[in-house]
């Protein structure tokens, strides 16, 4: 994957307000549990290659791999910025090229699910 893809979703917590001094961006067992199976992604691409609509618009799609991360951040209980990354990703290239064919999904070597992820982020710009 694209060092530029990954860049694009800013992959990185993003808070309006600085935590105080020596404390932690905390979130409860329940919201963390809601990450797994999302920050385990190693970035190795094989759900991004084997995506037909990356293949046909790698330019533009960012492909299952990014999006699957940006996901991560979106739902992140300590992130302040969600809005603006669903903003970001509301483009009929970026997001809408992926058709769920599911070819991401089958073969991640961590079993993770790309085009779950993708599906959810649509939902929640619908």
């Amino acid at each position: 994957m694209p060092t530029g893809e990954l860049k694009s979703i800013k992959p990185y917590l993003q808070k309006t307000t600085e935590p105080e001094a020596g404390k932690e961006n905390l979130q409860s067992k329940e919201d963390r549990a809601k990450l797994d199976g999302l920050y385990e992604c190693i970035l190795c691409a094989c759900c991004s290659t084997s995506c037909p609509s990356y293949w046909w618009a790698s330019d533009k799609y960012l492909g299952p791999a990014a999006l699957l991360n940006a996901y991560r951040w979106i739902i992140d209980s300590r992130d302040d910025f969600t809005e603006e990354r669903l903003r970001d990703l509301d483009d009929q290239h970026k997001l809408y090229r992926c058709h769920t064919i599911g070819n991401c999904t089958s073969v991640c070597p961590k079993s993770l699910q790309p085009s779950v992820a993708i599906t959810k982020i649509k939902q929640l710009l619908d």
